[in-house]
């Protein structure tokens, strides 16, 4: 079945950085588009950042300017760089992905939740002031 499993998450210090990994396994297809996305307590599901096949990439402003998304091996390693983190950063964060063919923009504006199909089981990150 496929299966994305996320790493990388701990606890920071107001300031610092940290770097989520997402490794896919059990692709029938490649994915065409991923994406991370984060979850504090008592809050809705929040997308922090996309990135499709052909390397176009989109950021919510929570993200822009601190975060980094990338895959590595054709798709199948997603990657996202944080820096400058603070302690609204604090939440779970999971990682989606879309197989298949991605016609269209979708993926690099504003992709919602219903357009992944595949989610990872997510990694706490906790910000400390």
């Amino acid at each position: 079945d496929p299966e994305l499993t996320s790493s990388g998450g701990g606890l920071a210090q107001a300031g610092g950085s940290l770097r989520l990994s997402c490794a896919a396994s059990g692709f029938t297809y490649p994915a065409c588009c991923m994406s991370w996305y984060r979850q504090a307590p008592g809050k809705d599901r929040e997308l922090l950042s996309s990135i499709k096949d052909d390397g176009a990439t989109y950021y919510a402003d929570s993200a822009r300017g601190r975060f980094t998304i990338s895959t590595a091996d054709a798709m199948n390693t997603l990657y996202l760089q944080m820096n400058n983190l603070n302690p609204e950063d604090t939440a779970v964060y999971y990682c989606a992905a879309r197989l298949g063919y991605c016609s269209g923009s979708w993926c690099t504006t504003r992709p919602r939740v219903g357009d992944f199909g595949i989610w990872g089981r997510g990694t706490q990150v906790t910000v400390s002031s």
